[in-house]
């Protein structure tokens, strides 16, 4: 392993099409410890870290390794330096396997012959050792989200970098795993490891960082020591202001059933049984969580109930109308929204623009088209009041959605359901990936949405999440529901829930 007793960046900007995604910024990581890089989705965080990686080219300033100025112009020039990064939209192959993921860019040991069973024995033992077990002959693209995020992990854990950049590496992970996952990346800057840690959330932050740096708006706000600090001045810091955490919710009175689930199978991309025999129902005004470890059939519960996913048997009632395997356009017609958990690919239309994105399901619509040909000028408007009225940041409405921050693009697929008015609304992961300023403005929009009689099934793997919003808990372990339980129900009995070992009869 290359030796690396520290890496700074100095002075660097970097500015994209009315964007300075950069300002003079000045960030450095020693060996030996966790250094935290803490900001709103759009405050340059990941633009900083792509320029170290090599993905990004700055417009001015310099990186200095062990303090000698050093040229980054590719991924490979960063490997080769011992700079390792865990991406937060992942950077796979989905037809190849997890082994051909891994090995891809690697030398073979038997050249020309590949090694891959060589690759899938270590991956095997990375997975034990780090609590991320993952199939090495498994496709990428049948995989869970949160098993993809273990996939990106192990690859940058398998080239053994000297300074790893974790972006979002807990995201998806069960609290058990992230505790196992901080011994290992304590064992690492104990070995001399430098880490940089990207993250929304404050308390993991406070857990595993020796240092923390703030950006803002591309600038640096400051660097302090963990120790020295809070989680409510971290958060001050990140958004200029103090941010809520815990919301007063005023009980439901509904007894109107909007949902409908009974006795639901369905299968997963690999054709076994995701979802089983799953029953479920929620009122008006109501936020039923659905709590879960990645991987435990919640994509495709959410699949199957937008018309996304083959139901196998079972119903799905919404409002007393069977919408059992009718196609999305039904769905939408009958007053379902849905926030998909993958937002690169199912939310949006990464080369459409924000004004294309806005429309997707209402522009055969009027006002939006008339006679099937569209109303530009009406699109225009509609877009301009859902980005004002969402707090979508953007430089215009033509901007390509590919070009914003994980927290805009969900603001804009979050304006475009909710512009529809539904009566229910199936959020998955809603917040995943974006910041804590974002985060508290998507529970202030839920938490409207519920006070005006929307039904809301809220899917997360964030429990934190699932406990502030939900009016009802149920715990979804291999396809099934193993428990209905309020909000109040303590943190260890859910855990348990979570991974099998309790089930709670209603």
């Amino acid at each position: 392993m290359i030796t690396i007793q520290s890496v700074a960046l100095k002075n660097i900007t970097k500015r994209f099409p009315g964007v300075l995604a950069n300002d003079r910024v000045n960030f450095e990581v020693r060996a030996g410890e966790i250094h935290a890089l803490l900001g709103e989705n759009g405050a340059g965080k990941t633009t900083l870290m792509k320029i170290l990686y090599g993905l990004y080219q700055a417009d001015s300033g310099e990186i200095r390794i062990n303090d000698q100025a050093v040229r980054i112009k590719s991924p490979s020039d960063a490997m080769r330096l011992g700079i390792g990064m865990v991406h937060q939209h992942f950077e796979l192959v989905p037809v190849f396997t997890v082994a051909e993921n891994i090995a891809l860019g690697l030398r073979s040991s038997r050249e020309p012959m590949t090694d891959l069973d060589v690759v899938g024995k270590r991956l095997v033992a990375l997975g034990e050792q780090y609590g991320l077990r993952v199939d090495p002959r498994a496709l990428v693209w049948q995989l869970a989200v949160g098993q993809q995020q273990r996939v990106e992990i192990l690859k940058a854990l398998y080239r053994d970098a000297a300074l790893l950049i974790l972006d979002e590496p807990t995201a998806v992970l069960t609290p058990q795993e992230v505790d196992d996952l901080f011994v290992t990346l304590r064992k690492l800057t104990e070995t001399g490891h430098a880490l940089i840690f990207i993250s929304h959330k404050l308390h993991e932050v406070m857990k595993i960082s020796d240092r923390v740096t703030v950006l803002r708006d591309g600038r640096v706000v400051g660097t302090v020591a963990t120790k020295e600090t809070t989680q409510k001045e971290l958060a001050r810091m990140m958004v200029g202001r103090d941010v809520v955490t815990a919301w007063d919710k005023v009980p439901t009175k509904s007894e109107e059933q909007i949902l409908r689930i009974e006795h639901l199978t369905a299968r997963s991309d690999k054709n076994l049984l995701a979802v089983k025999n799953l029953s479920l129902d929620v009122r008006a005004g109501e936020i039923v969580g659905v709590a879960g470890v990645s991987g435990n059939g919640q994509r495709e519960l959410a699949e199957a109930l937008v018309g996304l996913r083959r139901v196998e048997s079972g119903t799905v009632l919404v409002r007393g109308n069977d919408l059992t395997n009718h196609p999305p356009a039904d769905v939408i017609a009958a007053g379902v929204a849905f926030i998909p958990e993958e937002r690169m690919t199912m939310g949006v239309i990464r080369d459409f623009t924000v004004q294309e994105n806005a429309i997707l399901e209402t522009h055969a619509h009027a006002p939006l088209s008339r006679n099937t040909l569209f109303d530009f000028r009406a699109i225009a408007a509609h877009a301009t009041q859902l980005v004002r009225e969402y707090d979508v940041k953007t430089p215009t409405l033509d901007t390509p959605v590919k070009s914003l921050s994980g927290g805009n693009i969900q603001k804009l697929i979050l304006a475009r359901e909710l512009s529809r008015q539904p009566k229910l609304l199936i959020a998955a992961q809603p917040t995943r990936g974006v910041d804590i300023g974002a985060t508290e403005y998507i529970h202030k929009r839920l938490l409207e949405q519920r006070a005006q009689g929307t039904a809301i099934l809220l899917i997360s793997e964030d429990l934190d999440e699932v406990l502030a919003l939900a009016d009802r808990i149920a715990v979804m372990y291999e396809g099934e529901i193993v428990g209905i339980v309020p909000p109040n129900t303590p943190i260890d009995d859910l855990g348990l829930m979570m991974a099998g070992a309790k089930r709670v009869t209603s």
